[in-house]
């Protein structure tokens, strides 16, 4: 130990020689320490990413997994149709229960109008093939079926809407469009709370005499007009 003292006593001098060349030579180390444990971390992620590939591969290769994956996408379809479907019968009801909308678009409530039987007939179709709900287990033609039937009754619905918008009640005589405007009138009438009782009573009478072969008032608009009538009365 004494030796080596003396040595570094007799030669410290090298240090101002080499000192900059073994400091360059610890940087290097250090550096090459660093990315070497920055290629150990890429490695370890690389690993992990084609592990990751291994099971995605597997799990795609399974028929279960594929089965599951299949029907929980059709569900979700299944669910927005069903949500367009009940957002046209909402529309539809709103016709439906409206006495005042049915007066003011008559071919609405009409038959026999074949805009309005074509919307018909499409309901029809897309109710029959309504599954009970978005979990039912449902075949890929039974889907297609259902999706192209509210698409249509979508469509029918539209169409006859705008037409019945656009002719009103051009397709009465002038006799009877005059009826329509009285029923309208008395309608407004019987569910007017400055009405008295009496004058709401006869308004509701006035207006089904008005309609009385004209236009037909769905059981559901007439129970909805008695209850409005009524509403207003127990105010």
């Amino acid at each position: 130990m004494d030796a080596l003292f003396g040595f570094l006593g007799n030669y410290w001098w090298l240090a101002l020689v080499f000192g900059g060349a073994i400091a360059s030579g610890l940087s290097a180390l250090g550096s090459w320490w660093s990315k070497q444990a920055k290629q150990r971390h890429k490695n370890r992620i690389e690993v992990l990413r084609v592990k990751a590939e291994i099971a995605q591969s597997k799990r795609s290769n399974d028929p279960q997994a594929i089965a599951e994956a299949d029907a929980a996408g059709r569900a979700s379809r299944i669910e927005r149709l069903m949500s367009t479907h009940d957002e046209v019968s909402k529309r539809w009801l709103e016709y439906e229960l409206d006495a005042g909308k049915l007066i003011a678009f008559p071919t609405m409530s009409d038959g026999r109008d074949p805009h309005t039987a074509a919307f018909l007939r499409a309901k029809k179709v897309a109710d029959g093939l309504r599954p009970e709900s978005s979990e039912s287990r449902i075949d890929a033609e039974t889907y297609a079926e259902y999706r192209d039937a509210v698409h249509d009754y979508e469509v029918a619905f539209d169409v006859a809407e705008q037409e019945a918008r656009r002719v009103r009640a051009s397709g009465f005589t002038e006799s009877e469009r005059q009826r329509l405007d009285r029923a309208q009138h008395m309608l407004n009438v019987a569910v007017d709370q400055s009405a008295t009782a009496a004058e709401r009573q006869t308004a509701y009478r006035r207006v089904r005499e008005e309609l009385d072969g004209l236009i037909v008032i769905s059981n559901a608009a007439d129970s909805e007009l008695k209850r409005r009538v009524a509403g207003e009365l127990e105010a």
